[in-house]
């Protein structure tokens, strides 16, 4: 019987890299994001490869994750791999300029969004007393940098549930991975910049950033472990990056 992989934020980026790579690596998938459009490209392209659902939900609305997720195919239920990808930035004011209404989104996303789809799947996971959770958190979530505030408060945050899980859900043998990408040229930065794509380009110039796929193909080498063995925590930049502000652009 083929492993199910349950994927949040699969509708661009390291999302749907990982989908892509654990399809190749036996899978079958549930991808989940808002856009119904880019789930029904992926999900025709996958399917040439391995099983595929999709569920279409926003990540904030707790009563909308909860009913997708309960509403999945007997076949797509058991949830071997929960992928916890969905997550954004808004704006990068400092905090005395910062949006209320970016701080809420990042919160809701990041962190509650985080939390409700873990609550909807983890049960079934310590009743079977096994799966892998994996957290993707950011370099944010180990330093801050000027105009991250509430960005880094919030993949802090990711960070500390990440390593809290680990010890909550170790007496049932399911493990937990952090994986904290540095600068990864996705649609995050456009997303940062509320579409402005000129800004955002300018992020990824003068240096080679992490794609999509280096993070998907960790993520693949994490879940192929032995079940004996846990990558628990794993920082991943670009050679370019030192810090989130000593880059070296030539």
């Amino acid at each position: 019987m083929k492993k199910t992989a349950f994927i949040t934020g699969a509708t661009s980026g390291i999302g749907w890299a990982t989908a892509s790579e654990l399809a190749q690596k036996g899978y079958q998938l549930v991808l989940c994001g808002r856009r119904q459009d880019r789930l029904d490209e992926l999900k025709s392209e996958l399917s040439q490869v391995t099983d595929v659902t999709t569920l279409q939900f926003d990540i904030r609305n707790q009563k909308a994750v909860f009913d997708a997720i309960f509403s999945l195919p007997e076949a797509f239920s058991t949830i071997d791999v929960l992928v916890n990808n969905a997550g954004n930035a808004h704006g990068k004011d400092a905090i005395q300029d910062g949006s209320i209404e970016d701080w809420d989104a990042m919160i809701d996303i990041n962190v509650k969004g985080l939390l409700y789809v873990s609550k909807a799947i983890i049960p079934s996971m310590t009743e079977r007393k096994s799966g892998h959770i994996i957290n993707i958190g950011s370099t944010a979530g180990k330093e801050v940098y000027p105009g991250g505030n509430v960005y880094c408060a919030s993949k802090h945050a990711v960070d500390a549930i990440n390593k809290s899980m680990r010890l909550d859900l170790n007496p049932f043998g399911i493990r937990v991975t952090g994986i904290h990408p540095g600068m990864v040229e996705t649609e995050f930065s456009e997303v940062r910049f509320k579409g402005d794509k000129e800004a955002a380009a300018k992020v990824y110039q003068g240096f080679e950033p992490l794609l999509a796929n280096d993070i998907a193909d960790i993520i693949g080498f994490v879940v192929a472990r032995p079940a004996h063995v846990c990558v628990a925590d794993l920082v991943v930049t670009c050679t370019a990056q030192a810090t989130s502000t000593v880059v070296n652009k030539s």
